[in-house]
């Protein structure tokens, strides 16, 4: 095995069952096993487990979460564990999704909606672009990596490779990016947009938050320079770069019109059918919207759900699967898979896995019946989990509570309860919902028991049945003056991360969630949890999910659950009694190694920051800079910018020199204070 390609680093060993663990499952990968399952209690360490497992590998690695928070924290930590390693974050760009759809019962078409996060989006590039250009990789996704991401090969063949002393005009260059579907912009520039000024072309990747520099002097690259898009400082010059395109579904000419003749083809068969079956307005409806979406590909390349021609452009044959962000990491001579896959939480991750598929055809083949789309759409899907099997390398499932899959498939179950920190599983105790005598209920019960803990500097989770229910006790809690959020599926992705952030922090003492709150998420500072209506038997409250929840209370030394039920249900019974077996194990590994358990530590701190949007970002800069008096030297980047305003003059782009000067008046606003501007020549 190599050690070579990741370098990891922490300030503790491995302790209590990690060394074990780690042992076993690198043995385990250094004999081929296709599938190994870590069953490891919260708070034991899977992930640094996991770290240790990759490193000693040494092999790309896939992490799949089975939601966008979870996959952020992994990836931060990830990021920790190996800081010279290129670690990413890979999942839906959407905020909002509404996919396409009809429904023939109310003759109600539905069309796509959708609202992109370009930051999201930006990280999903640089996914792609390291796997095809490094090594040391892990990538962390959510299960979104199983779905049609266009061809990897086509990505990286139609790159833009730039290089001090080519030969190259400003013209031809701007061709050459706006044919890998880079934008033109006389404004700031962004991910994926290019502006020319004088002799120069200036350009951000989709992948990145600085700008390149190039300038071109008697038709040949002169300088290539990496630049701060703020601040202007120059980062570094370049020899040499590479600029990939900024989309993943990208086709060259010749398999373009390859695609458009078969797509055509495809539309006059269904056309026929229809008119077989007597299908008038189907056909009339397929032939309106095909006609148009042929004619946006053959004039720019794109149209709006161009992913679902995906199969013609890919020049696949009708079933084949499509390629998807496996695609993109290494495969040996023969094809098959030359990575590591690690499924976090898999009791909950492989259900999804294993259920896209069902979900998604049955959408689409009624769009396809009743002519909204072509029958090829069928194979803009996610992958059917046995062709996931085939496209992934060797398998870690990780979990506190493995499925039945998991334990029959795996070659070896490795248990991880002992925790490095000697904590143990935390006390449990059930109370009863409804009030009686002195006693208040369910709620009035869990409110006197977070008062105690926020006074003793704790936090305070609740877990609810439903989205409604976490609202209405949140906003309960605040009139009662107990400073509460809620968090439940229907907060977008980020705004998730940052009221776990915030939480953290102390800013709030109590979060209430549905399920959200079970798996992964790593709060230390949670002292108590109420699970209400815990006798409600069902997904929320079976024994995979008591356990679940009771776990987010094990990182902490006062640790403790309060199970709120009528009845004990076998789920309950099944809980109390695991919990009960692995403290028991705990206890007696503490008493043998005289370790006292102590609250895990750790520094607070989300991936937010690098989704930061490139607005915020800027306005942060530049409030910095201003703080600081504009560094050092603050006259050099308006000199800069007037060296820029007149080379637009020169070249007659007005509008370019009209946002220089804008830009440059407000910078010496900015440096004054409001005194006299400085007189120019």
């Amino acid at each position: 095995m190599s050690h070579s390609l990741f370098q990891l680093k922490s300030d503790w060993p491995p302790a209590g069952d990690q060394p074990k663990a780690i042992s076993a499952l690198s043995d385990g990968l250094g004999q081929g096993a296709p599938f190994q399952t870590l069953l490891g209690v919260t708070g034991s360490g899977k992930t640094f487990t996991m770290a240790n497992t990759i490193a000693n590998f040494g092999k790309p690695a896939l992490v799949i979460a089975h939601n966008k928070t979870l996959a952020a924290q992994l990836a931060q930590e990830f990021e920790e564990f190996f800081p010279d390693a290129a670690v990413h974050y890979f999942v839906s760009y959407y905020d909002f999704y509404q996919p396409e759809a009809y429904m023939p019962v109310t003759d109600t078409y539905i069309e796509k909606d959708a609202s992109i996060n370009e930051e999201i989006d930006r990280l999903r590039h640089a996914s792609t672009q390291s796997l095809l250009t490094r090594k040391d990789v892990i990538i962390v996704a959510s299960v979104s990596c199983i779905y049609g991401l266009g061809s990897p090969e086509e990505y990286l063949r139609e790159n833009i490779r730039l290089s001090v002393g080519e030969e190259v005009t400003r013209e031809a260059l701007m061709r050459r990016l706006i044919a890998i579907f880079f934008e033109r912009t006389n404004a700031d520039i962004l991910p994926g947009y290019f502006r020319s000024i004088g002799n120069r072309v200036e350009v951000m990747p989709i992948s990145e938050r600085f700008i390149y520099s190039i300038e071109i002097g008697s038709n040949r690259i002169v300088a290539i320079t990496k630049i701060d898009p703020v601040s202007q400082t120059i980062l570094r010059e370049e020899e040499a770069i590479i600029l990939f395109p900024t989309k993943h579904f990208i086709t060259d000419d010749d398999k373009k019109e390859r695609a458009l003749q078969t797509i055509r083809e495809e539309l006059g068969e269904q056309l026929a059918t229809f008119e077989r079956e007597g299908k008038l307005l189907e056909a009339e409806r397929l032939k309106r919207r095909t006609r148009y979406d042929l004619a946006m590909i053959d004039e720019i390349g794109y149209c709006s759900g161009i992913e679902n021609y995906s199969r013609h452009l890919s020049g696949k044959a009708p079933g084949e699967p499509p390629e998807t962000l496996l695609s993109y990491f290494p495969h040996h001579a023969d094809g098959t898979p030359d990575f590591l896959t690690i499924i976090d939480e898999s009791h909950v991750t492989l259900p999804q896995l294993r259920g896209m598929y069902n979900g998604d055809q049955a959408r689409k083949k009624t769009l396809v019946e009743f002519g909204f789309r072509l029958p090829s759409a069928l194979d803009n899907r996610p992958l059917r989990y046995e062709e996931f099997q085939k496209r992934v390398g060797s398998v870690v499932f990780t979990s506190a509570t493995p499925g039945e899959y998991e334990r029959e498939v795996s070659t070896q179950i490795i248990e991880q309860v002992i925790r490095p920190t000697g904590l143990l599983d935390p006390e449990v105790t059930v109370r009863p919902i409804r009030a009686a005598g002195e006693y208040p209920g369910q709620i009035g019960d869990f409110i006197i028991e977070a008062e105690k803990e926020v006074k003793r500097g704790g936090r305070v989770i609740a877990t609810t049945l439903t989205k409604k229910m976490a609202e209405d006790l949140a906003q309960y809690l605040k009139e009662k003056k107990v400073q509460a959020e809620y968090l439940h599926s229907d907060v977008k992705t980020i705004d998730r991360i940052k009221v776990l952030t915030r939480f953290r922090k102390g800013e709030f003492d109590v979060l209430v969630g549905v399920n959200l709150l079970r798996e992964g998420l790593d709060l230390p500072e949670v002292t108590f949890i109420g699970i209400l209506d815990a006798d409600k038997e069902g997904f929320l409250r079976s024994e995979t999910s008591l356990i679940q929840i009771i776990g987010r209370a094990a990182r902490n030394v006062l640790g403790r659950v309060t199970l709120y039920a009528d009845q004990v249900t076998g789920s309950i019974d099944y809980a109390l009694s695991e919990t009960a077996r692995r403290r028991a194990l705990q206890l007696a590994y503490n008493a043998e190694h005289g370790i006292t358990p102590q609250t895990i530590r750790k520094n607070i701190h989300d991936i937010t920051e690098k989704l930061q949007s490139e607005h915020d970002k800027a306005v942060a800069v530049s409030l910095a800079l201003d703080a600081k008096g504009f560094a050092k030297d603050p006259d050099r980047i308006i000199r800069a910018k007037e060296r820029e305003m007149k080379a637009a003059v020169k070249l007659l782009d007005f509008e370019t020199a009209a946002i220089l000067r804008d830009e440059i008046r407000a910078l010496e606003a900015q440096l004054s204070g409001g005194k006299e501007k400085r007189k120019r020549r």
